[in-house]
């Protein structure tokens, strides 16, 4: 299985996007940078719009992941409601 990553600008914006998907994928690595903070996961990892929505007490787009977004890896595949990062095979 191979590694895919998201890495996010590190301020308050990203905390609680990096939180939720920490929660929902419990396999995942933190790698917190002063400037930047990656999470890797072996195989696959899903954004969930609704947990971060319940974090932030308002709705969210995922398109707002661009803002604070530094790269990927992996094959992206995106919807209303989950942004999955995988390798196809």
């Amino acid at each position: 299985m191979s590694t895919v990553f998201i890495a996010f600008q590190t301020n308050e914006d990203t905390r609680p996007i990096v939180e939720s998907i920490m929660e929902d994928n419990p396999g995942a690595v933190l790698d917190e940078q002063p400037a930047m903070v990656k999470i890797n996961a072996e195989g696959k990892l899903v954004i969930k719009r609704e947990s971060i929505e319940a974090r932030i007490g308002r709705s969210f787009d995922l398109q707002e992941l661009q803002i604070n977004l530094i790269t990927i890896s992996g094959n992206l595949d995106e919807d209303d409601d989950t942004f999955t990062l995988a390798w196809n095979n």
